[in-house]
């Protein structure tokens, strides 16, 4: 088998491919084509008919398939007895997975059995060279693994010179989905489970599956009204609401107000909650740290609303109101109101 190639885990679920995982798989053709080398995927799970069809579009060479029963829904044994077999046989450079429950889970796993080391919820993934310090080696086209250390201080670029592959997991929403060309095709190899798994993978049976669909579509929101600690209280919260009702739009939070109980977690948004990109996001009483802003930055317009002038979003804001936001947010409702009848 061919070696030294990009590959990225996909996630499979009711007959379609994870977001997360063709997000992966844009930022996996473009680092790809900068190292001159394929882009390929394996899908694990039942029912895998065509699934090849919903990968192709996005530039993947090469698709390994394991198609079986027992292998959906996902357990971790059986996934990672595939992945780690299969690595040793084909020798990728990269491996790419969603920070997801799944990605979290056997992310660690590989790359444990194969002493290659991951870096985890990555927020941006670059190829460049690296010159070691103490020995004075130079290593060519590595991969970058970026992300926020040090609480947010600083952004820490993480490289793995020596083993293989160089592992990544990056959260959902972060890069970016793009077809690449809707005629691209690759081929298809079809692996049997049975060749990379042990019997005694499938001792656990999932016997029943609950899963509930979240009620909060905060990802998709054409805008987003989000608050931070500077908002005060989960009383004043109410007048985001408000604004979002208005407007049409959703609530957000950051962290620090999460934290603090202001507003339920599945409204934060950054590092550690949800990547969005609305076409306006307003910011009401939010510093501006780094995981915030690394989950909200791609946003085609910024408000920041914040009585701190030199508040770190306001750099990055494209409109900035300094001032209490219980004074500006109802004077945006009743203004919104006078002007869209």
């Amino acid at each position: 088998m061919e070696k030294n190639n990009l590959i990225v885990y996909c996630e499979y679920d009711d007959g379609k491919v994870a977001d997360v995982s063709l997000e992966l798989l844009t930022k996996g053709r473009a680092l790809a084509t900068r190292l001159g080398v394929k882009l390929e995927a394996i899908v694990l799970g039942d029912k895998l008919a065509n699934i090849e069809n919903q990968l192709f579009p996005y530039g993947v060479d090469r698709v390994y398939k394991v198609e079986d029963a027992r292998l959906y829904p996902y357990t971790s044994l059986p996934h990672s007895s595939v992945l780690i077999k299969l690595f040793k046989e084909i020798e990728p450079q990269i491996c790419l997975m969603g920070a997801t429950i799944i990605g979290r889970d056997l992310g660690p796993r590989v790359s444990s059995c194969l002493h290659s080391g991951l870096t985890a919820d990555c927020t941006s993934l670059e190829i460049g060279d690296h010159t070691d310090p103490k020995t004075g080696i130079e290593y060519k086209d590595l991969l970058y693994q970026i992300r926020p250390a040090f609480g947010g201080n600083i952004v820490a670029t993480i490289v793995n010179p020596e083993h293989r592959p160089q592992m990544a997991t990056v959260r959902e929403g972060v890069m970016k989905k793009e077809i690449f060309d809707d005629n691209y095709k690759g081929e298809v190899v079809n692996l049997k489970a049975d060749d990379y798994t042990n019997p005694e993978d499938f001792v656990v049976k999932i016997i029943d599956r609950q899963i509930e669909k979240s009620k909060i579509n905060i990802k998709n929101a054409p805008i987003i009204v989000s608050g931070g600690y500077g908002v005060g209280s989960k009383e004043n919260f109410e007048l985001l609401y408000q604004l979002a009702n208005v407007l049409g739009g959703e609530v957000g939070a950051s962290r620090a107000a999460v934290d603090a109980g202001f507003a339920e977690h599945a409204r934060q948004i950054g590092q550690t909650g949800v990547t969005v990109r609305p076409k306006l996001y307003i910011a009401c009483g939010i510093s501006g740290q780094i995981q915030h802003i690394a989950g909200m930055q791609d946003s085609s317009i910024i408000i920041s609303i914040n009585n701190d002038p030199n508040a770190p979003i306001n750099t990055i804001a494209d409109y900035v109101i300094n001032g209490n936001m219980e004074d500006v947010i109802p004077r945006l409702i009743k203004y919104y109101k006078k002007n869209s009848k």
